[in-house]
């Protein structure tokens, strides 16, 4: 197959911002949706170039609230070959007392284990299926919500450990990669749990629809907005 136009945007985003080095050894976020599993298919298929000097794994960190890892899906991993590693933890059970459950929490136990088991298995870097839309509704989320100017950055060296958070698809927006993986017939799944409902996501998501009309271009405007700041024309 020919380079497909969600792998040449995410070439774009690697090359940008240099989220790719010699001896890197890099762990998935595999969630089971259609935006982490076109992140693994476009690893699968860099790493059969001439140039790939980088290694790639994936895991998934199953709940006690979430969807199971589709069977199909964790197939097609290995017909890749990206190693996949399932691992349940209980978000639930790590809540807070008087604390309610939303998708942060589930979030946050996640990224946890993900950042763990990184380090504790000698991965430099963990790439996350956010994409330009996630980026963007949490620039407005935090600006609405929390008056605060900050966002999801493509790229983020965590200061206390030694590992680095890619996003590779931070120029791929949701219509991009649906197309994509409709025309790869992916098996993805999305998460089915009942609290969803406490996430201003959603709300966040139709602002910027508003805000865009959907458009790629001016998602790309905004996101690019963001690198073009004149401190001097700001209170």
């Amino acid at each position: 197959m020919a380079n497909p136009k969600l792998f040449r945007t995410i070439d774009k985003a690697v090359s940008d911002y240099q989220m790719i080095k010699e001896g890197d050894r890099i762990l998935i976020g595999a969630s089971g949706g259609k935006d982490s599993t076109a992140l693994a298919e476009y690893f699968a298929a860099r790493l059969k170039r001439r140039d790939a000097q980088f290694t790639v794994s994936a895991m998934h960190i199953a709940t006690d609230i979430g969807s199971p890892f589709n069977q199909n899906l964790a197939e097609l991993f290995e017909r890749w070959g990206i190693p996949l590693i399932i691992k349940t933890v209980s978000v639930l059970g790590r809540l807070k007392e008087r604390h309610r459950m939303n998708c942060w929490w589930c979030s946050s136990q996640r990224r946890t284990e993900l950042n763990n088991f990184a380090l504790k298995n000698g991965f430099n870097k963990i790439a996350l299926g956010h994409h330009l839309d996630d980026i963007l509704e949490t620039l407005l989320m935090n600006a609405l919500g929390k008056g605060i100017l900050s966002t999801m950055p493509p790229v983020l060296q965590f200061e206390k450990y030694p590992i680095t958070m890619i996003r590779p698809l931070c120029l791929a927006d949701i219509p991009m990669i649906v197309r994509h993986a409709q025309m790869q017939n992916y098996f993805s799944s999305t998460c089915t749990c009942n609290y969803q409902s406490n996430s201003t996501r959603k709300e966040a998501r139709s602002r910027l629809d508003a805000l865009t009309g959907g458009s790629y271009e001016l998602k790309l405007k905004l996101f690019t907005s963001l690198k073009n700041i004149r401190p001097q024309y700001l209170p």
